[in-house]
Parts: structure tokens; sequence; C-alpha cells
């Protein structure tokens, strides 16, 4: 009797977190899915683009270097650098920001993640679904939230672009949709694929062996067909006089 006073609560425990998870926060999250197209060179150079443009004055990519990076997204070191680097920085160098830990506590509260594998660790999907679902919070020192990571510390840099919205509760005090407030630059489509972009660039950088490991298992596997036909007329020749 007394185990079964000591594991009702665990069993409780469960399944109110099958029923959070299944809330129809999740199932807002949800509508955001990230297309993966690490192989889309031209995605790639666009999400760097923005990368370096809205991101990397608080985000490092300090496992990045230059160099790979110019020469992965097929740039030429000379328009790499004209165009996506505003430092004094060499070609071998990382991508580090000049921003210090304690000016960023100081302005933020917090210092901001270097981003090198936060596609790998949190998945392509999160950090989509994170990009897409800022919302006005008057509560917040930024006066933006996030439905994805409540409570964040980051400002809503991409407003311009996306425009503002406001998030809309059910009776249960559950989001259920986004209401925009104001229009941003682009619109929903293009700024969908602005971030998908962005998604992209980090989902490259948290594993640039990917893209080679890609274009050579396709040939490993011609290969291993070409092999395995060889082999099959090989064995019958060997064996044709074997009854």
């Amino acid at each position: 009797m007394n185990k079964i006073y000591i594991l009702l609560p665990i069993f409780i425990s469960l399944f109110s977190n099958l029923s959070f998870a299944s809330s129809p926060k999740s199932s807002l999250i949800s509508d955001y899915k990230y297309s993966n197209g690490i192989n889309n060179t031209a995605s790639l150079q666009r999400g760097a683009k923005y990368f370096v443009n809205y991101c990397m004055g608080c985000h490092s990519l300090k496992y990045m270097r230059f160099s790979a990076l110019a020469k992965d997204i097929e740039v030429e070191e000379e328009l790499f650098f004209k165009n996506l680097v505003f430092t004094n920085k060499k070609i071998g160098e990382t991508m580090a920001i000049s921003m210090k830990p304690s000016d960023a506590e100081l302005w933020f509260g917090a210092v901001p993640p270097d981003l090198s594998l936060i596609a790998r660790s949190k998945g392509g999907d999160w950090v989509y679904s994170y990009l897409n679902t800022f919302y006005e919070d008057d509560d917040r020192p930024t006066g933006f939230n996030n439905l994805v990571y409540p409570n964040t510390a980051m400002p809503h840099i991409l407003v311009s672009l996306q425009g503002s919205r406001k998030l809309v509760l059910d009776s249960y005090n559950n989001p259920v949709s986004f209401e925009k407030v104001s229009d941003g630059i682009y619109s929903e489509i293009k700024y969908q694929k602005m971030t998908n972009d962005i998604t992209n660039f980090l989902t490259y950088v948290s594993e640039p062996a990917k893209l080679k490991r890609h274009s050579i298992g396709f040939w490993v596997l011609i290969f291993i067909f070409i092999f395995t036909i060889i082999a099959y007329y090989t064995k019958k020749e060997f064996w044709k006089d074997i009854k």
C-alpha cells in the first residue's frame, strides 16, 4: 500500500506532462516547420547575409572561420569581405564579436549565446519557430516576448521586417493565434522565407561537414551499386562449373 502512495504522484506528474505537451501552445508552435536545404547555395548565401546584418552584432559563431564559410557558400574572398565583414578581421579568423560579456549583461541582462551549435542542439524547427513567434508584451523590458522561449532577453531585432503582432488567447488563457498590429517591410511569406534562410545557414554552421558528406555519399552509393553488379557476375563466373 505504501508503494502505491509513493508511485501515485509520479503517474500523476507523467500524465500532466503529456496533457501539457498536447496543449494549444504546442499546436501553434508546430505550425512553423523549417524546410531543410543546406545544399541550396543561394539560401546559404542569403542566410549568411541576414545573419551578419541582423544577428552578429550580439551573437558569435566561434567555431566557424570566414575562409571556410566563403569557400562553402561559393563566394570569392574579396567579395565576401567587402559585403560580409565590417571589421579588421583576417580571412582565417573565426566569426567572433567584439561586444564584451560585461556590457552584454548590463544591456540585456544576459550574455547572448554563441550560435555555432544552436541548430544542432535545439533543432532547425526550434530555431525557425523561435524567429517567427515574437509578439508584443508590455511586461517585458524589450516590449516583446516569445512563444517558443518565454521571457527571452532577446529583443525582436527583425520587427521592422516582420511587423508587430499580439498573441491571441482563448478563454483558458491558451495561445491560439497571432493578430497583426502593424505591417513590416516584408510580407508574411517573404519574412518566413528569410527566417528559413537564416535557419538553413545556422543548420549548416552547426555541422559544415554535412555538405561534404552529402556530396560524397551520393558517389559512394553509386560505387556500391556498380560494385554489387560486378561482384554478382564475378560470382556467377567462378561458380558456373559447380553443380
